[in-house]
Parts: C-alpha cells; structure tokens; sequence
C-alpha cells in the first residue's frame, strides 16, 4: 500500500517535471487567405484616402464657384451649400471611418 502511494508520487512529480521542461508553446502564422485578404483590405482603404481628399476639394471649390457666380439666383446658392455640406460631411465620414479603423488594427495587434 506504502509502495504504491510512493511510486504514485514519483510519477506525479516526474510527470510535472516534463510538463515544465518542455515547451508547450504552439506558434502559427495566418492562413493564406487570411494574410491576403487583410492586405487588399488595406490596399483599398488607402486608394479610398487618396482618392476621397481630392475629390472632396474639387466639390468644395465647385460648390464655392457656383455660389459665387450664382448672381443672386436662389436655386443654385441652395445647390451649392447643399454640394458643399454634403462633400465636407462625406469626407468626415471617411476620415472617422479610417480612425476606427485604425483604432481596431492597432488593439487586435
């Protein structure tokens, strides 16, 4: 009955012994698609970027020419703020967008 609590012991231990010595830390990359799919995502947030800030300066400055030029027309001074609000705020939109989206990169990494 001794013996056997004894060698119970002894196999514990050695097998704790193992468990410590040996590295059980498992290490992998991501999968293919995984990797690819995440750089596309990239590439097309960039393009986004530099395609919206142009595009929103072009339609401020049309929306400032239309409105100066307007001579007094009510109709296209209406137009132009509503061209000129909407651009800024689609721009903002992008711009708060492309901050979350950063904000969650930065906290999964």
């Amino acid at each position: 009955m001794k013996n056997k609590k004894i060698q119970l012991l002894y196999t514990c231990m050695l097998s704790f012994l193992f468990i410590l010595t040996f590295k059980t830390n498992v290490f992998s990359a991501d999968p293919k698609l995984i990797t690819t799919l995440d750089s596309a995502f990239e590439k097309i947030e960039s393009y986004i970027m530099k395609i919206s800030t142009p595009a929103a300066a072009v339609a401020v400055g049309t929306g400032v020419f239309m409105k100066k030029f307007s001579f007094g027309d009510e109709e296209r001074i209406r137009t132009a703020n509503k061209l000129i609000r909407g651009s800024l705020f689609s721009y903002g939109f992008i711009l708060c967008i492309d901050l979350i989206l950063s904000l969650l990169q930065t906290l999964l990494s």
